[in-house]
């Protein structure tokens, strides 16, 4: 029996998770895990609320509180879930950059010209760079899991981050698509200067070429030139929010949708959900929040019937949960979302995630 094997057969998933364990409470180590989580605590180019880059370490807090019994993927445990480490600096750079960004964002606001200040000039410079040392350094770590086989899931963050490895899966894959949950397009452009702004990720991600296909759902927020980027380019399908609710008001069932927005994928997929897709109640302290939004179960179900075609998922990310003050609901709805999307992820690509259970 292998050490991998004596640790399921000696650990108890009905009891409470170890706070001193890894994610989930789980007692593997990353050689021993199919999944590794890559968190990175980052939001420099926010420019409305905060608080994303403690979403990493609020979903692991909330994790070990999590049944380990999930009902569609019971065994979706044994095959061991791991959250790697973020480097120290990562945490300190976010801190230290968006203060840097801070006068940046307020000339802007207040309809000052950038041109007229050498020194915002030079401040922004600096922090577009500390982005893309960012996101080169996150492209090697993420290389790294993947040369060695595993399935890898960044956790942000600001939605930002998954640049580097949305880059990291382009080196493998010469074809994929973006299944794109969120309240906002993203495709902004350099929005407020910043060329990795977490407004304009959707953008800097369709200028990879290997990515064929953007498909967004439940949009509800946009601006003209996210309009025009939209209507110029045939990567992209949205799906907003007001026509989805619209459509189901009419008769059409969440079913059909669902099956319609699957089929425009490619073979290979990526998704990237931004927590705020949801109604506000599941993330009462997200970032920019927008009236409307899915419920829970409208996204598992999504998600569920992707896993269960014949279309391979490559990639997941998940960004934007911030914790509050004085309660742990982000980061329970988060760890319990990112449970979700490990046990989709792995019965995808083939891992034997158990029988469901029916009562």
């Amino acid at each position: 029996m292998s050490t991998k094997e004596q640790k399921i057969a000696n650990f108890d998933p009905s009891q409470p998770g170890l706070a001193g364990a890894n994610i989930y409470g789980l007692p593997f180590t990353p050689e021993e895990s199919e999944i590794i989580i890559v968190p990175v605590p980052w939001e420099v180019t926010v420019s409305y609320g905060a608080g994303a880059s403690l979403g990493p370490t609020a979903i692991l807090e909330a994790s070990f509180q999590v049944d380990l019994l999930h009902q569609e993927f019971p065994d979706l445990w044994k095959l061991g879930i791991y959250m790697d480490e973020a480097p120290e600096h990562w945490t300190s750079n976010s801190e230290r950059y968006k203060k840097l960004a801070q006068p940046v964002i307020e000339a802007l606001e207040t309809g000052k010209d950038l041109q007229q200040s050498p020194k915002l000039q030079a401040d922004l410079a600096i922090i577009n760079e500390a982005c893309e040392t960012l996101n080169n350094t996150l492209h090697q770590r993420v290389s790294d899991w993947l040369a060695i086989g595993k399935k890898v899931i960044l956790l942000g963050g600001d939605h930002s981050t998954p640049l580097g490895y949305y880059r990291a899966l382009a080196d493998q894959h010469d074809d994929f698509g973006i299944l794109h949950f969120d309240a906002h397009m993203d495709l902004r452009i350099a929005y407020e200067g910043f060329t990795y702004s977490h407004a304009s990720i959707m953008y800097n991600a369709i200028q990879l070429p290997q990515v064929s296909k953007l498909i967004q759902v439940g949009i509800r927020d946009f601006c003209e030139q996210e309009v025009s980027v939209v209507k110029s380019s045939d990567k992209l399908h949205v799906f907003t929010d007001a026509d989805l609710k619209a459509r189901q008001f009419e008769g059409k069932t969440w079913r059909q949708q669902v099956d319609e927005i699957i089929n425009l994928l490619p073979n290979n997929v990526a998704i990237s959900f931004d927590i705020d897709v949801f109604h506000r109640w599941y993330c009462p302290h997200t970032g920019t929040p927008v009236p409307g939004g899915l419920s829970y179960e409208q996204v598992t179900y999504m998600l569920s019937a992707l896993a269960n075609t014949n279309k391979r998922i490559i990639g997941v990310d998940l960004v934007e949960v911030a914790p509050g003050d004085t309660d742990e609901w982000d980061g329970n709805v988060g760890a319990r979302l990112l449970f979700h999307l490990c046990g989709i992820f792995a019965k995808s690509n083939g891992l034997n995630t158990g029988v469901p259970i029916t009562f």
